[in-house]
C-alpha cells in the first residue's frame, strides 16, 4: 500500500550473522534462568531507502533491552511480500518470526493458519493505548492475531509554490481539481497532477468518493461493478482523458515521486509513508513548500481510505517468546515516538499523539483527523486479494485499454470467482 513499492530486497543481520529463518530457527526461546535469547527474523516491509534506515536501527536497539536475542533484518518489497509469506509458511519452511503486513493481510494470514493469536501474550501489552480503527484490523474471529504498527491515510500533496503562480487555490473537489490543472498548465506548462496507476489502493479515494465499496461484506455480495463504481472509473478516466493528471503502466511510485520532486506536477495523491521521500526532492529543500490537504471529494463524499500496516508472529515459530516481545517493543508508545519524529508515520497508540514531538510534528497533525475520518476497509480473508483484479482494471482504464463500464464488470467477475457464493 503501502505504499512504496521496493524494487530490490535487501537482507540484513543486526547483530550475530545466521543463516537460519524464522520457523526453521534453533534454540530456546529462554534461557536457564528465563531471559529471552536466541534469533529472531523479522521482515520489513517499508520504503526502501527511507523508512528502511529508521526500521533496521530501532530494530537493532531490541538487543540493548535483550541482549541475549539476535535479530535477522530483511528487508522484503512490499509488493512480492504477501506471497513469499504464504508459501513460505505453507511450505513450512523460510518464514520470518514476525512478519509487518498491510492490514488487509492480517485477516488473510490468520484465516488460513499462519499467525500465532497474540491474546493473552506479552506482545499486546497495553493493549487499551491502540486506536478502535488500528486495533479492528488486527482481529479475526474474535481473537487478535496482529499489532497495529502504524496507521495511515491518503492526502493530496501540494506545490505551493506552482499553486500560487498559476493563481489557483487547493482543490476540494474532482471538479475544481481540472479547473485548477487547467490554470496551471497554461500558467506554468506543468501538468497538474500525477495519478497512480499501478495500486489499486490510489483507487480507493475516487470510489468511496462516489458511495461505493468494493464488496458489501456483511450481505456477501460484491458492489464494484455497481453505478458508484462505474462512475469511480469514470473519473479516473477523465482525469488522464482531460489532461487534468498523467499516469503510466510501469513503477508509479518512483514515478509519480520523480515527477512531483522535480516539479514536473504540481500535485500528487499520497500518504504519510511517501513524506521522508518527498522531502529529498529539490521543490521541496524548503519543507514549507509542501503543502497536504485532503483529497478532493467525489460526487457524494470525500472518501480516503484507512491504511497501515500491523506486526504479526508466524505460528510455526520456533522462537514465539521472542517474537512476542519484538512485537511489543516495535509497537511500544516509545517506539511510536521515535518513528512519529523521523519519519512522519501515524502512531496507532492515543498516548503517542500527546508526546511533545509528536504534538509538534506538522504532517501528524494534518493526517491524524484525515486518519480519524477515513473510510475503514472490510476486514475479511480475501481483502487482500481484491487488490490485484481492481489493479490490472484500473491501470487498462486509465492508459485507455478499456472502458469504466468494461473495467467495472471485469472486476466484478473476478471478485465472484474469489468470493464463492457472494451475489
Amino acid at each position: 500500500m503501502r505504499r512504496g513499492i521496493a524494487a530490490t530486497a535487501l537482507v540484513a543481520t543486526l547483530a550475530l550473522a545466521a543463516t537460519a529463518c524464522g520457523g526453521d530457527s534453533d534454540g530456546p526461546s529462554k534461557g536457564s534462568g528465563g531471559e529471552l535469547s536466541g534469533e529472531v527474523t523479522w521482515w520489513d516491509t517499508s520504503t526502501v531507502g527511507s523508512e528502511d534506515k529508521v526500521f533496521k536501527k530501532i530494530a537493532a536497539d531490541f538487543t540493548k533491552k535483550h541482549p541475549k536475542v539476535t535479530v535477522k533484518y530483511v528487508s522484503v518489497p512490499f509488493g512480492d511480500a504477501q506471497n513469499k509469506f504464504k508459501n513460505a509458511a505453507q511450505a513450512g519452511s523460510g518464514a520470518p518470526d514476525v512478519m509487518r503486513a498491510d492490514v488487509a493481510w492480517t485477516p488473510d494470514f490468520a484465516d488460513l493458519g499462519y499467525l500465532a493469536p497474540l491474546d493473552g501474550t506479552t506482545a499486546l501489552k497495553n493493549a487499551g493505548d491502540f486506536l478502535p480503527q488500528a486495533a479492528a484490523s488486527t482481529k479475526y474471529k474474535d481473537k487478535t492475531y496482529a499489532v497495529p504498527q502504524v496507521i495511515d491515510s491518503m492526502g493530496i500533496f501540494y506545490n505551493k509554490k506552482m499553486l500560487k503562480d498559476a493563481g489557483v487555490e487547493v482543490p476540494r473537489s474532482i471538479p475544481e481539481l481540472k479547473a485548477a490543472a487547467k490554470k496551471i498548465k497554461e500558467k506554468t506548462g506543468k501538468t497538474g497532477m500525477y495519478l497512480r496507476g499501478d495500486d489499486a489502493y490510489y483507487f480507493l479515494s475516487f470510489l468511496y468518493g462516489e458511495g461505493g465499496d468494493l464488496v458489501d461484506a456483511k450481505n456477501k455480495k460484491v458492489t464494484v461493478d455497481g453505478p458508484a463504481g462505474v462512475k469511480a472509473f469514470q473519473v479516473v478516466k477523465d482525469l488522464v482523458a482531460s489532461g487534468t493528471a498523467k499516469t503510466d503502466a510501469g513503477d508509479g511510485y518512483e514515478n509519480q515521486q520523480k515527477a512531483f520532486k522535480s516539479g514536473d506536477v504540481a500535485m500528487m495523491i499520497n500518504g504519510p509513508w511517501a513524506l521522508s521521500d518527498t522531502y529529498t526532492g529539490d521543490q521541496f529543500k524548503d519543507r514549507a513548500n509542501l503543502g497536504i490537504a485532503p483529497v478532493p471529494a467525489g460526487s457524494v463524499k470525500q472518501g480516503a481510505p484507512q491504511g497501515g500496516h500491523n506486526l504479526g508472529v508466524y505460528a510455526g515459530s520456533k522462537n514465539l517468546d521472542a517474537s512476542y516481545a519484538f512485537v511489543e517493543y516495535m509497537s511500544s508508545a516509545e517506539v511510536q515516538t521515535k518513528v512519529a519524529k523521523e519519519l512522519s508515520l501515524l502512531p496507532t497508540r492515543t498516548s503517542v499523539y500527546s508526546q511533545p514531538d509528536v504534538a509538534k510534528n506538522a504532517d501528524v497533525a494534518f493526517f491524524k483527523p484525515v486518519v480519524e475520518k477515513a473510510v475503514e476497509r472490510q476486514w475479511i480473508p480475501e481483502n487482500g486479494s481484491l487488490f490485484e483484479p481492481l489493479k490490472v482494471q484500473y491501470s487498462n482504464v486509465l492508459t485507455g485499454q478499456s472502458t469504466p463500464e468494461a473495467g467495472a464488470k471485469a472486476t466484478g467477475d473476478a471478485y465472484r470467482k474469489l468470493l464463492k457464493g457472494w451475489k
